[in-house]
């Protein structure tokens, strides 16, 4: 995150693991099955290609080869078909085709086929075979891509032994017995790690091995931290760090989500062909829904657009109570772009907002529906670290969801509970700024305000205080604290 490493990296700027998947990520974004196979495989092979001449900051000795024997033997009715007879002469001449170079981009394919695990391995072979012919390289890019679409579907880590399953019965005892290996030994045992079973198991025992932290909201401990503590494992075994780093990350990513990946990264990361976190995560969300968009083009649309009701709302801003370089607002009043940072906490289309740079324009998955959100505490606590970073900087920040009304002045309130007031004030405080804007917190956010501080949530008879008061003051059309809050923006 510093940059430097390996050569000349900007800070947060990937290296080649994440380009190679990033390679993959855009094809299979547009949907396997309305491309074909095939297709689909042509054009990852196009692209790795391309990738090695126009982007690569580095590469490894089997990729460079693989690619190159392919760009020299010309012109061939599918481009793929002849990169892994390429790979496959290569293995079976002898030469050396089991390195960690598949498996550090296999993330992605994870993610193609998310209710369908013999389709899954079956990608994750043809895909390695492009460039690594070896069984052992097939075998664990099966094995890892099993791990991460199990790990979507279910939150477990549970899937890498069930990817076992789509071996034959004496290579999966063999796994099985690396696996054993990784989790009794620490990471950096596994030097060094560029054969791709080493890179395996040290990316394992870095997750395997490091604890999952007790979910205690209120002292800063939250279990979805295991993705920051697990990578950084991974890095400290030494060696090939961005690969096994990229290699836990895809199965770290996929079992905390998006939301664990902490802010101060998600605003540093980078890279080839000029991509940010923001088009990461689009890229990833398509790939599991299978390359199509819902029906207002989430999430590769350039912009989403507002629900009806929303459409009509005029953009507003108001000055945070507790902070006047703090600003709260709706979507259409980020739209404007009129702000040196930008806190955003709802879905967002490909152009982000206008005025930031992307450094500075942070985006939290934060949804407004009770039992929706991952980790709750921990993303309302990051979203509020975020503006607390970008003000330490000097910037005039913008917090805003798609209404304004809700998930604003959650994070708003747990901003000011950081500058040191009670929670019960510092809502009351964001409530009365944002009063022409009716303003009404999920009951379930507001509860995570409470629990966050460390201080007991107030029981009622019925209403939120601050509804009856709205409602005594003549304010319409307020939603009751018993009611499923509309997904604003969704």
């Amino acid at each position: 995150m510093v940059g430097g490493g390996l050569g000349p990296y900007q800070p947060g700027e990937f290296s080649d693991d994440t380009q190679m998947a990033v390679c993959i990520a855009s094809v299979l974004a547009q949907g396997i099955d309305s491309m074909g196979h095939e297709r689909a495989l042509d054009a990852i092979a196009r692209n790795f290609l391309t990738w090695r001449r126009e982007g690569a900051s580095d590469i490894g000795v089997q990729c460079s080869t693989v690619l190159r024997m392919t760009e020299q033997a010309g012109a061939s009715s599918s481009i793929s078909h002849q990169m892994t007879e390429v790979s496959k002469k290569r293995y079976e001449m002898g030469e050396l085709s089991a390195g960690n170079g598949s498996l550090m981009r296999t993330g992605p394919v994870g993610l193609i086929a998310l209710d369908d695990p013999h389709a899954t391995a079956v990608a994750a072979r043809r895909i390695s075979t492009l460039t690594h012919a070896d069984p052992l390289a097939e075998e664990a890019c099966v094995i890892w891509s099993e791990g991460i679409r199990h790990a979507v579907m279910t939150g477990s880590f549970d899937g890498v032994r069930l990817g076992l399953d789509h071996l034959p019965a004496h290579r999966a005892a063999q796994w099985a017995a690396w696996l054993d290996e990784a989790e009794i030994n620490p990471p950096h045992r596994f030097q060094p790690n560029g054969f791709v079973v080493s890179a395996l198991q040290a990316a394992w025992s870095a997750i395997f091995r490091t604890p999952v932290p007790a979910n205690d909201p209120a002292t800063g401990s939250f279990a979805t931290q295991h993705f920051r503590a697990a990578l950084e494992a991974a890095v400290r075994s030494g060696d090939d760090t961005d690969t096994v780093a990229a290699i836990a990350g895809a199965l770290l990513g996929a079992r905390w989500g998006a939301s664990a990946v902490p802010y101060h990264w998600q605003r540093a990361v980078h890279g080839w062909p000029g991509v940010a976190s923001r088009d990461l995560v689009a890229l990833a969300v398509s790939i599991a829904r299978g390359g199509t968009c819902d029906k207002q083009g989430w999430p590769l649309g350039a912009r989403i657009p507002l629900p009806a009701d929303e459409r009509e709302r005029a953009p507003f801003v108001v000055a945070h109570p507790h902070d006047p370089g703090v600003f709260l607002g709706n979507l259409s009043a980020a739209e404007q772009g009129r702000f040196d940072a930008v806190v955003s906490l709802c879905r967002l289309g490909l152009e982000g907002i206008p005025g930031p740079v992307p450094s500075n324009h942070v985006q939290m998955w934060l949804i407004d529906r009770t039992g929706q959100n991952a980790d709750v505490h921990y993303v309302v606590d990051q979203a509020a670290r975020a503006v607390a970073a970008l003000r330490s900087e000097g910037k005039r920040v913008l917090l805003h969801c798609a209404a304004g009304r809700s998930r604003t002045p959650t994070v708003a309130a747990r901003y000011s509970a950081l500058l040191g007031h009670p929670t019960a004030i510092a809502i009351a405080d964001i409530v009365e700024v944002l009063r022409p804007h009716r303003p009404c917190l999920n009951p379930e956010l507001e509860q995570a305000l409470y629990t966050l501080a460390g201080e007991e949530f107030p029981v009622r008879d019925a209403l939120p205080w601050y509804v009856l008061n709205l409602r005594q003051n003549g304010e319409e059309d307020v939603r009751e604290s018993q009611e499923q809050p509309p997904l604003f923006g969704e």
